[in-house]
C-alpha cells in the first residue's frame, strides 16, 4: 500500500452521500457480526478452555485477528466519522471539502497502529518492522472480512465439534458402564471372556478421545471439499462409530449369555436328545448292514461309524458349566454343540439310507414286478405262459438271499417288456392277437 497512484477525481456531493450511506450500511454489518462472534458460545468456550495441538496454535492466532479487528473496526469507524462531520458542516459542501472528502473516501488515508499484542501471530504487520498500516476504506473492509471469515471459521469449526461429540461420547460411556455391570454378572470379565476384554479397550477408547475431542476438537473436524464458507464442514465421528458398533457387538455377546442363563436347561435336554437320535439311527444302520449283507449279494455297502463319544463328552462339560453358573462359558459351547450336533443326526441318516439303498431298490423291484403282474390279470392275460415263466423267474431271484440285485432287475425288465408285448394296441381289422414269439415253421 505504500505505492500512490494517480489522484483520484474529487467527488460531487451526490456521490459523497452515495458513498457516505454505502460505507454506513457496512459499518452497521460490520459491527453486527464483530458484536456476535464477540458472543458466540464457541469463542467464550474456547476461552476458558485448556487447549492443546491444532486448536490450541489456531485459537492463539483467531485471538490476535479478533483483536485486530476491532483494531480496524475503530480505524474505520474513526475515518467515517471524520467524513460525516466534514459533510455536516454545510449543506452544500465547498470544492475543498469535496477534495478532503474524496481522500478520505478514496484515498489510503486510514491508518492502522500496529500493536505487539494484536499482531504478534495474526496475519499482518508481524515480521515487516512497519509500526502501522495504511488502508482506504475498500481495503479495510476488505481486510476485515478476510479476519472475520477465518476467526469465524476456526470457532464455528470448534464449537460444532463439542456440540456434537462430548455429550455422544458420555451417551455412550453411560450405556457402556451399564454393559459392563450386566456382564459381570453373567461372569463376563476381562481376561476370562473376550466380551470382556472388548469393554476394557472401548472404556480406554472412549476415555482418551473425550480428552482429545474438549482440548484439540480441530482435530476431529473434517472440512468441506470446496467450500470457502465459515464452517463448511462436518465433526469427524469415525473413532465414536466404530467405538458404538463395538459396544453393540458386546451387547449382542452379553444378551446371548443371559439368554443361555434363561434357557440352558431346555437346550441341553433339546442336545440329549438329538444326540440320542443320532445314536439310536447309527444302531439302526450297522443292524441293517448286517441284514444287507446277509440278504443282497455282489453289493458295496458302506461301514458305519460309532457313536460321536467327543460330543458326549462335551455335553458334559456344557452341564458342568450349568451347575456351576459359567454362563460366558457355556454360550460360545452350547452354539457349537447344538450345530454340531444337528450335523451329527444329519450324517447319522444319511448312513442308515446308504446302508438300505440295496434294501429300498430290492423293495422296489418287487413292487414293479407284482404290480405289472396285477395289471396283466387285470387285463385277462394272467395265463399267459411267457409271462407266467419271466414272473416266476424274476420273484424267484427278488426272494432269494443272498440276492443279485443287478441280475433280478434283468429279469423284473424282461417280465416287464414281454408284458408290454402282450399289452400293446393290436393293429384295426387285423382279426386275433399277434403271435409275439415268429411265425409257426
Amino acid at each position: 500500500m505504500g505505492v500512490t497512484g494517480p489522484p483520484e477525481p474529487v467527488l460531487d456531493r451526490d456521490e459523497v452521500d452515495r458513498a457516505l450511506a454505502r460505507l454506513g450500511a457496512e459499518h452497521e454489518a460490520i459491527e453486527t457480526s464483530l458484536l456476535a462472534l464477540q458472543d458466540h458460545a464457541g469463542r467464550r468456550l474456547l476461552e476458558g478452555a485448556e487447549l492443546t495441538g491444532t486448536t490450541k496454535e489456531r485459537w492463539t492466532a483467531a485471538e490476535a485477528s479478533i483483536t485486530l479487528l476491532w483494531a480496524y473496526f475503530d480505524a474505520y469507524s474513526d475515518a467515517l466519522r471524520s467524513a460525516r462531520d466534514i459533510r455536516s458542516r454545510r449543506r452544500w459542501s465547498s470544492r475543498e471539502d469535496l477534495v478532503e472528502l474524496t481522500g478520505i473516501l478514496r484515498g489510503a488515508t486510514v491508518t492502522v497502529a500496529g500493536s505487539t499484542t494484536a499482531t504478534a501471530n495474526a496475519p499482518t504487520l508481524a515480521g515487516t518492522g512497519k509500526l502501522s498500516e495504511q488502508f482506504t476504506l475498500a481495503a479495510l473492509v476488505d481486510r476485515m472480512n478476510e479476519l472475520y471469515a477465518s476467526s469465524l471459521d476456526m470457532v464455528v469449526a470448534a464449537d460444532a465439534v463439542w456440540s456434537a461429540l462430548p455429550a455422544r461420547i458420555d451417551l455412550l460411556a453411560a450405556e457402556l458402564q451399564r454393559t459392563r455391570r450386566l456382564a459381570h454378572s453373567v461372569g463376563v470379565r476381562p481376561g476370562e471372556h473376550p466380551a470382556g476384554d472388548d469393554l476394557e479397550r472401548i472404556t480406554r477408547t472412549l476415555t482418551r478421545l473425550r480428552e482429545e475431542v474438549i482440548s484439540d476438537p480441530l482435530t476431529y473436524w473434517v472440512p468441506a471439499p470446496g467450500s470457502s464458507a465459515p464452517g463448511g464442514g462436518r465433526p469427524d465421528t469415525t473413532t465414536y462409530d466404530r467405538e458404538a458398533r463395538a459396544l453393540e457387538d458386546v451387547r449382542r455377546e452379553i444378551d446371548a449369555v443371559l439368554t443361555v442363563r434363561q434357557d440352558a436347561e431346555a437346550r441341553l435336554v433339546r442336545l440329549r436328545d438329538v444326540l440320542s437320535r443320532a445314536d439310536r439311527t447309527l444302531a439302526e444302520a450297522r443292524s441293517a448292514r448286517g441284514e444287507v449283507l446277509a440278504k443282497i449279494a455282489a453289493s458295496e455297502v458302506p461301514a458305519v461309524s460309532g457313536p460321536p463319544t467327543a460330543l458326549q463328552e462335551q455335553l458334559q462339560t456344557a452341564a458342568e458349566y450349568r451347575r456351576h453358573a459359567q454362563w460366558h462359558r457355556l454360550s460360545p459351547l452350547l452354539e457349537s454343540l447344538e450345530q454340531r450336533a444337528e450335523d451329527e443326526l444329519l450324517r447319522a441318516r444319511e448312513s442308515l439310507t446308504a446302508v438300505t439303498a440295496p434294501l429300498a431298490v430290492r423293495a422296489e423291484l418287487r413292487g414293479r414286478l407284482d404290480a405289472y403282474k396285477a395289471k396283466v390279470a387285470r387285463l385277462g392275460f394272467a395265463e399267459d405262459p411267457l409271462l407266467i415263466e419271466r414272473y416266476d423267474a424274476a420273484r424267484r431271484m427278488l426272494w432269494s438271499a443272498p440276492c443279485d440285485l443287478r441280475v433280478a432287475e434283468e429279469a423284473v425288465l424282461r417280465y416287464q417288456r414281454a408284458a408290454a408285448d402282450l399289452l400293446s394296441p393290436r393293429v384295426p381289422d387285423q382279426g386275433g392277437p399277434t403271435d409275439r414269439r415268429g411265425p409257426v415253421a
